[in-house]
């Protein structure tokens, strides 16, 4: 199983992600970046994306063409669905109060899931502000949680954990202009034993180190790589 495998591999070592959105992608640069991610070990890709107007099914489809590596759903929407996955982040807003994304659209997914055989993992997803209104924030119509109130973020990913969630996202949102803050990642890591997933502004391997060096357990890039694939060697190395 995909997370057992996760949190085996936590125990030995970080993990890296790789986002990929199917609207930032042709099928060459979806290649030259798989095989560059390969070379550099990432761990496993993310498919998903707050907009997407194409059908997912023929980017898991690529994906798996040139990798051999998981390929988990981040969905943005119910449109996202796929049972050509290996996995999907069954994603609960906990962040917000918008009841569509605490268990609307969960209510609506299930039966798909149910019958997909895909791998679930239910998923804490606390979105955080970085001063700059996000894609995320938007669509989800939800305030996030402001980076300077530590105690209610480390609260809310506690309830997340104390509710039977498998994993935590803490999420700047795609193109957040900086990384949620080594603070808040020690804060929640020190209360949580389930694995702390970054993600949202992040572009160096100095970035990576640093969150990693918090408590982060999986970090995800995405937006730093589409137009510059070789960054992702650059970060490989702060594993």
């Amino acid at each position: 199983m995909i997370y057992n495998k996760i949190t085996e591999n936590i125990k030995k070592s970080k993990q890296l992600a790789l986002l990929i959105d199917p609207e930032n992608y042709t099928e060459e640069s979806l290649k030259e970046t798989l095989q560059i991610a390969d070379e550099a070990s990432f761990d496993f890709f993310l498919v998903g994306g707050s907009l997407i107007s194409k059908p997912i099914d023929d980017t898991i489809q690529l994906i798996k063409k040139y990798t051999r590596k998981p390929v988990i759903l981040f969905p943005g929407s119910l449109m996202q669905l796929s049972d050509k996955a290996d996995g999907i982040l069954f994603l609960t807003l906990i962040s917000g109060r918008n009841p569509e994304l605490l268990i609307g659209n969960q209510v609506l997914a299930a039966p798909f899931l149910k019958k997909s055989g895909i791998e679930v993992i239910p998923t804490g997803y606390l979105l955080i502000d970085e001063g700059n209104m996000s894609s995320v924030e938007y669509i989800s119509n939800t305030r996030p949680i402001p980076q300077g109130k530590v105690d209610l973020i480390t609260a809310t990913a506690t309830a997340g954990e104390l509710l039977g969630l498998k994993m935590i996202y803490l999420e700047a949102g795609s193109g957040a202009r900086s990384s949620i803050q080594p603070l808040v990642i020690k804060a929640v890591k020190s209360t949580i034993k389930i694995p702390l997933i970054i993600g949202g502004g992040i572009r160096s391997a100095e970035t990576v180190r640093e969150l990693f060096e918090a408590g982060a357990d999986i970090i995800v890039v995405g937006n730093a790589v589409e137009n510059h694939p070789e960054t992702i060697l650059e970060i490989s190395k702060a594993k």
